[in-house]
């Protein structure tokens, strides 16, 4: 056999070679980029998971709608008793005034006679 004759079956086997290497080397480069996107993702999504896990325990320790429920009708009677005694408490201030106008009257009264006596002695 001639090498003349397995020449161009050597070269079109390097060829064929040279080329799948080449595509070999082609997709191995984006399956590293695969890679390290999946990576990233894997990351990410273990980080969503614990700000999951977090947010998920600080639920926990909220009122469930009931509760809350029950929170509000408490305070709205709270409202209710607090409003009824700002009233008899106001009803009773009315009276105390009312009481104590005339010591206020003889209180101004005493003041005045008291500078008009200071007057008288000077």
């Amino acid at each position: 056999m001639e090498i003349s004759v397995l020449l161009p079956w050597v070269s079109g086997a390097i060829s064929v070679i040279t080329l799948l290497t080449l595509l070999k080397n082609m997709l191995s480069s984006g399956e590293k980029k695969l890679e390290e996107r999946a990576t990233k993702v894997e990351n990410k999504l273990v980080e969503h998971d614990r700000r999951i896990q977090a947010i998920e325990s600080d639920l926990k320790h909220l009122p469930d709608r009931e509760t809350t429920h029950r929170i509000e009708m408490t305070m709205a009677q709270i409202m209710g008793r607090l409003d009824a005694q700002d009233a008899t408490l106001a009803g009773r201030f009315e009276a105390m005034d009312e009481r104590l106008k005339p010591i206020q009257a003889i209180g101004e009264r005493l003041q005045d006679a008291l500078i008009e006596q200071a007057r008288n002695a000077a």
